[in-house]
């Protein structure tokens, strides 16, 4: 994309009303626009970031041997009812009424929806086990929306809701999503701390949330330090395997993690004293096994292997895709600006002309568009007859994690200069060796 043909309004002074960091970059880095309170129009950057970690999902979800589904925005009351949280769930559940004068609500979260489906097409244990996900707008009606798509009121969320016939195979699929985060939050570049939590309206025993350190967390943190440097780097995953995903998931739990609202004292004493640490979190996914909540109250039941009729074992499993664009801008930016992870970033790498109008320099740009874009990369060029200082501070602010430097002088050695954004580290190459050096690059992400 050459930017003099892309929309991409940036800001050059800091919102009066934006309070942390990735309110304030996403706004000045034009890709949102505050529609309404908490709700936001996404911008083509934004857009496009949220489009990189929407796909990262599905790919891991599919991996996992989850299915997709797309749920209706609207859901009746009446669902609601059966399951006993239609007044159970409080203000922030927005409820309204068709012209019949049928009650609605626009939803925050589809557990009933999803039991509603499955009632209505299995009935024997021989479909099980079954995990349908979907990723769908969602809206809360927060009573003070803030920070951004941190804390707005319309949101972008994956909901998974797995279908098992005894706690056994339930905890195994919960097990399964553990792991399937895992390496979805790892793919975006993010130390995501699973921690264990509080179910909330969702309900049940067994809960995760996966929180990403920063200042501005909504939640106080406690855990042992041991757990920010797991990984599962690139470790070969068998999501059929329950033993594998057992071990997995009990070297990661043995270390403390918890929300405030679990923290226990005693526990984290524990702890060797060295590596107790207290800090903020941002949610950016939660995984629930709830039991039989609602297939009890729904009649979601299947015949099993002795002809008898059980309520199945259910889960519900969320990420937060569009908060993820924020907590991974909170956890991952300069005073300058963003700074992209390769994962995730809108393009690839920045095309910097510092002379535009020169033939030689705009040759060579037109040679690195074109050689990156082959190799099916996405660059951005910064075509604009604009002085090399704004074009760089454009470049910081929107975080794009590479940058090549075309100059005339620098042309006149045959070199181009390939910059990191993250450690503001230079090399001057060919600009044969510039694209060899950035395909190499993504070629490992």
């Amino acid at each position: 994309m050459r930017l003099s043909r892309y929309f991409l309004p940036v800001l050059k002074e800091n919102p009066a009303d934006a309070q942390i960091v990735s309110h304030r970059l996403m706004l000045r880095a034009g890709m949102i626009k505050q529609a309404a309170s908490g709700i936001y129009s996404w911008l083509p950057m934004g857009f496009k970031v949220l489009r990189k970690i929407e796909n990262i999902v599905h790919e891991e979800q599919a991996r996992a041997g989850h299915i997709p589904i797309q749920m209706p925005i609207l859901q009746s009351a009446d669902l609601w009812r059966e399951s006993g949280r239609y007044d159970d769930y409080g203000q922030e559940m927005l409820r309204m009424q068709d012209r019949h004068g049928r009650d609605l609500l626009f939803t925050p979260t589809a557990e009933e929806m999803v039991t509603d489906i499955f009632r209505a097409h299995v009935s024997s244990y021989k479909d099980l086990p079954l995990t349908l996900y979907q990723i769908q707008w969602k809206f809360r009606d927060e009573v003070r929306p803030r920070f951004g798509v941190m804390r707005g009121r319309e949101f972008y969320m994956k909901d998974g809701y797995n279908f098992d016939l005894t706690k056994e195979d339930a905890i195994t699929a919960y097990q399964r999503h553990f792991v399937s985060y895992l390496r979805t939050y790892e793919r975006m570049g993010l130390t995501a701390i699973p921690m264990r939590a509080d179910s909330g309206p969702i309900g049940g025993d067994d809960t995760h949330e996966f929180l990403v350190l920063a200042e501005t967390g909504e939640s106080e943190v406690f855990y042992d330090d041991l757990v920010t440097v797991n990984t599962l780097g690139n470790q070969d995953v068998d999501f059929n395997d329950a033993n594998q995903l057992q071990g997995i998931y009990d070297e990661w739990t043995s270390l403390y993690a918890r929300t405030d609202e679990t923290h226990d004292e005693a526990l984290f004493n524990e702890v060797p004293e060295d590596r107790r640490r207290v800090a903020r979190g941002i949610e950016v996914g939660q995984i629930f096994y709830f039991g039989t909540k609602y297939s009890e109250s729904m009649g979601a039941n299947v015949i099993n292997d002795q002809g008898k009729q059980v309520p199945v074992h259910m889960g519900s499993h969320g990420i937060g895709v569009s908060r993820l664009l924020g907590a991974i801008i909170e956890a991952s930016h300069d005073d300058k600006g963003i700074i992209w992870p390769e994962g995730v970033t809108p393009f690839h790498c920045g095309i910097v002309n510092l002379k535009q109008g020169d033939d030689e320099a705009d040759a060579a740009c037109d040679g690195l568009y074109k050689a990156l874009t082959a190799a099916g990369l996405e660059p951005l060029y910064d075509d604009r007859k604009e002085r090399a200082g704004g074009k760089f501070a454009t470049m910081d602010l929107i975080g794009l994690p590479w940058r090549i430097t075309v100059g005339p002088r620098g042309l006149k050695n045959g070199v181009v200069e390939l910059t990191s954004r993250r450690t503001g580290e230079s090399e001057e190459l060919s600009p044969e060796a510039a694209v060899a050096r950035v395909v190499e690059i993504y070629a490992n992400h």
